[in-house]
């Protein structure tokens, strides 16, 4: 597997592994943070994975050089990256959750469903369709906690961001911006075209792991009825 090093700050390592967004990309993403949770380092404080790079970070203090004397943290910590990545291929099968989302599209929970599907030429129907059959990967987690970066939506219902932001945009609001689809875990500001709302939480404060989505995973979105949105949410 081809990847460069670069610094960032004075305790961390940005791993890039190539410079396109793509489905190959995010796997090889995936490989190394598989394995950095399966043999994390003893000097590492954690990793970030993105589109396409993980950044490391890491206690200098830990750190010792050893016979590598002279050498900086961040060079010796590039060494053994280098030692402890050398035996991965950007081949190596590693498995995706499939993780279903429910979604109840339009109304109040989607004000720019009928936007989308005009600037497209579609129905509202249409735009359901499309996107909930659409074949999606979670790319990274950002922006805001368990805020998923999702990609494989059809270019047929892509739509530009809003001109004018909103200023708050309620929990677990499905969105689309560009060719891209996202949802908002939190309420935040944004400048999304909202279609929906899920009733499932995507941030969970309480939990050791927070963020229900986490990249690598296979998203499936389920239109539901506004009936079935509220029993779904009261369960």
């Amino acid at each position: 597997m081809e990847y460069s090093f670069h610094p960032l700050g004075d305790n961390a390592v940005i791993i890039e592994v190539d410079k396109d967004i793509n489905v190959k990309t995010q796997q090889k993403v995936q490989v190394i943070t598989t394995f950095l949770d399966e043999q994390p380092p003893s000097w590492m404080i954690e990793y970030i994975p993105a589109f396409t790079t993980v950044t490391v970070f890491y206690d200098p203090v830990r750190i010792s050089t050893g016979s590598e004397e002279g050498r900086s943290p961040y060079q010796y910590v590039c060494n053994r990256l280098k030692e402890l990545l050398s035996d991965l291929t950007a081949g190596t099968q590693v498995e995706s959750r499939v993780v279903d989302i429910p979604v109840c599209y339009g109304g109040e929970f989607g004000p720019d469903l009928e936007y989308v599907a005009r600037v497209n030429g579609l129905t509202t129907e249409e735009v359901i369709h499309i996107h909930s059959s659409g074949d999606y990967l979670v790319y990274m987690i950002g922006f805001a906690p368990g805020f998923p970066y999702i990609g494989g939506m059809s270019e047929k219902i892509a739509t530009p961001r809003r001109e004018s932001p909103r200023l708050k945009i309620p929990a677990r609001s499905v969105g689309i911006a560009g060719k891209q689809t996202g949802i908002y875990p939190l309420e935040t500001p944004g400048g999304w075209q909202l279609i929906g709302r899920t009733p499932t939480r995507l941030f969970r404060p309480e939990n050791e792991l927070p963020s229900l989505l986490r990249a690598g995973d296979k998203i499936r979105f389920l239109p539901i009825s506004r009936q079935e949105y509220i029993e779904w949410e009261n369960d």
